[in-house]
């Protein structure tokens, strides 16, 4: 048994490479060679795995470490900002899409309780892959990939009613009072919970594991709490995937979260890849071959209808015409729950034996087909808005919040999108006293800031009207922030076009985005991934002592010839902007003088530092008082931070003067 468990899994890594090389020479998705993978050694296809039941255990594994990972990088503050998003736009579209569903399937001529289960299982999307690819995509913080997350919660949330209402669909249940009741109970107690572990009891944990730097205590105690906590709601009634997600927002409120995060990530990716697995060992290559027509038409309706009910809920939501279309393509597939509740409702006599099939089928091709919406949808979204009628509601939809108030502006700054980046320009231009407006999407925020006296307004800096009502025929510069790398390109062409004498400063993700940018008018282009590196580059000449002139001038350097020493398409050497000086090999360290310490009491001139250890003492920070360039004279005491320069070999080999007792001194 346990041989065949191992060659299960060897057979599934082994074909999964040759599969996903395959996928990445015609540059297809990993997830789509993982789906295709299963589908081939599964039941349904070459019959390569005798445990399958393995494999849908591995799975369950990856979801419980890709839901504790989104929780670790949500937190209770930033859940409280989506609340809006969660409540309504998920409400929403989980509603109108089981309305739906049930409404056709009437006309179907199905009855009221299998039409409402077959609305049940179109209403959920799938978690792991849409938020699989958002964070592949860096697609996680756009307006489209917030609303998306938000619903993507309120659909793993809306499981736990679906599953206790199952059995009352299928008449092997009583009351629905009594259901809901103990349904909004156990919600509470798990809440509760979580709301004091986040608070008290796992930071303190966490605060005594830190303390015994180990390593492994620490990822140990971080797996303990995930699947504890997945367990305890699983005991519940509810789902392994949402104690995952709690797991992970409780840990996100402490300040470890990013270590536990870090641990995390590499379970993560091994175990999701076995639920991709999971999911194309599902798909039936008998049925689809006996019923191509069938299902190709299935496919088709379902993605169609989830795409229309998910923007029509992210209009309803106050969300761009743009933005909606983008969410509503990315939430079209069905999820991977929905192959739990139609288990359920198949042994319940809520599906028969073929329309289960037909699911199976259909769901897996709309779960293959999302990754190359998400790779469409932009363009889907930009052809679509050139129709007049969806684009003047994207515009104008708010007159309330899109008016400008006061005279024109002139000389100004426009700040297209108000996340962290524009914030923090927003406040710099107050300081510096510039005239601004800043343009945003999200209407919550629109109206919060204008309450608060900012100069902001509602409205999709891609379309003219918008850039014409922020007066950008006579702003001087134009500073675009929005983590659509799609919508960002739109905004640059269109406002060059409009005013050519104006200076458009773009913040991307990614480099690759530098080139098309360019292109289209942009002056200036700050990439993400490149000035991180920028800034560590600097800190690590830093610490070689390169003057800071020197570091500052290789930095304009770097930013004028376009980055490229750290381009990959870079393979020449660069030539040295920098020459190492001779203090090179030296180095400045912070030492704390220690009770009965060699130094604890002696001056510095009685020490000789520097005739007889080779150290210099450039300065002592004795409680909150600096003392720079200490004569010999200069007494130093226990708990003094004592500032060092000298060669490194001999800062690490004297480190024993400042921490040893007299007793260990060495001769």
């Amino acid at each position: 048994m346990e041989m065949l468990v191992f060659q299960d899994i060897v057979t599934i890594f082994v074909l999964a490479i040759f599969v996903l090389l395959v996928c990445n020479r015609f540059n297809l998705p990993a997830i789509v060679g993982f789906l295709l993978t299963g589908t081939l050694c599964g039941p349904h296809g070459l019959g390569l795995v005798a445990e399958a039941h393995l494999v849908e255990m591995l799975a369950e594994v990856g979801v419980i470490f890709l839901m504790f990972a989104i929780g670790v990088e949500f937190s209770l503050e930033k859940l409280s900002r989506y609340k809006a998003a969660v409540l309504g736009g998920g409400s929403i579209q989980v509603l109108l899409t089981i309305a739906l569903v049930t409404g056709l399937s009437l006309l179907r001529g199905l009855d009221f309780n299998r039409s409402v289960f077959l609305g049940f299982l179109a209403a959920l999307s799938s978690t792991a892959i849409v938020l699989s690819l958002l964070q592949e995509r860096a697609e996680a913080d756009s307006p489209y990939g917030r609303f998306t997350t938000a619903v993507l919660i309120f659909q793993d949330l809306a499981i736990v009613p679906m599953m206790l209402i199952i059995p009352m669909l299928a008449g092997v249940s009583g009351s629905l009072t009594q259901t809901v009741l103990l349904l909004a109970a156990k919600m509470a107690g798990v809440f509760a919970l979580v709301f004091v572990c986040s608070r008290w009891v796992v930071p303190f944990v966490l605060g005594q594991v830190v303390r015994t730097r180990s390593q492994v205590l620490f990822m140990t105690t971080t797996l303990g709490l995930c699947f504890s906590i997945a367990y305890l709601t699983y005991a519940l009634g509810l789902s392994l995937s949402l104690g995952a997600f709690l797991a992970g927002v409780i840990v996100s409120e402490s300040e470890y979260s990013v270590n536990a995060l870090g641990g995390i990530l590499p379970f993560k990716d091994v175990f999701v890849s076995f639920f991709f697995v999971s999911v194309g060992m599902l798909l039936s290559l008998g049925f689809v071959a006996a019923h191509p027509v069938l299902v190709l038409v299935a496919t088709v309706v379902i993605l169609a209808l989830k795409a229309l009910v998910a923007w029509l809920s992210s209009v309803i939501m106050g969300r761009s015409g743009r933005s909606a279309i983008i969410s509503g393509l990315q939430l079209s597939q069905v999820g991977e729950f929905s192959f739990i509740l139609a288990s359920v409702g198949l042994g319940a006599g809520l599906i028969p034996e073929q329309g289960y099939q037909l699911f199976l089928a259909a769901s897996v091709l709309t779960m293959l087909c999302t990754p190359f919406l998400f790779s469409l949808a932009p363009a889907v979204a930009d052809r679509a808005m050139q129709w007049p009628w969806l684009r003047d509601r994207a515009v104008f939809r708010r007159k309330d919040i899109a008016e400008p108030s006061g005279e024109k502006l002139r000389d100004h700054l426009i700040i297209s999108g108000f996340g962290l980046g524009g914030r923090n320009i927003a406040r710099a231009a107050e300081v510096a006293g510039i005239p601004y407006v800043v343009l945003d999407v999200n209407a919550e925020t629109v109206a919060r800031e204008r309450e608060a006296g900012r100069n902001i307004l509602y409205g999709d800096a891609s379309f003219e009207e918008v850039l014409h009502h922020a007066d950008v025929e006579a702003a001087r510069v134009l500073a675009i922030t929005v983590s659509d790398a799609a919508g960002a390109r739109r905004i640059v062409d269109l406002a060059q076009r409009i005013n050519p004498s104006l200076h458009i400063i773009v913040r991307t993700r990614f480099h690759t985005e530098m080139r098309d940018l360019y292109d289209l008018g942009a002056d200036e282009v700050v990439p993400e991934d490149l000035e991180s590196s920028m800034e560590l580059f600097s800190r690590v000449l830093a610490r070689y002592l390169v003057p800071r002139a020197e570091v500052e001038r290789f930095a304009e350097e770097i930013r004028a010839e376009g980055y490229g020493c750290f381009l990959e398409e870079c393979h020449e050497p660069p030539s040295p902007l920098i020459k190492l000086g001779r203090f090179s090999d030296m180095d400045l360290s912070i030492f704390t003088i220690c009770p009965q310490a060699p130094l604890d009491g002696r001056t510095l001139e009685e020490a000789a530092l520097r005739k007889e250890h080779g150290l210099t003492a450039v300065a002592v920070m004795r409680g909150e008082e600096l003392h720079r360039n200490p004569d010999g004279r200069f007494r130093l005491q226990r708990e003094d931070q004592v500032y060092v320069f000298g060669e490194r070999r001999e800062i690490t080999a004297k480190a024993w003067l400042f921490t040893r007792p007299v007793c260990e001194e060495q001769p």
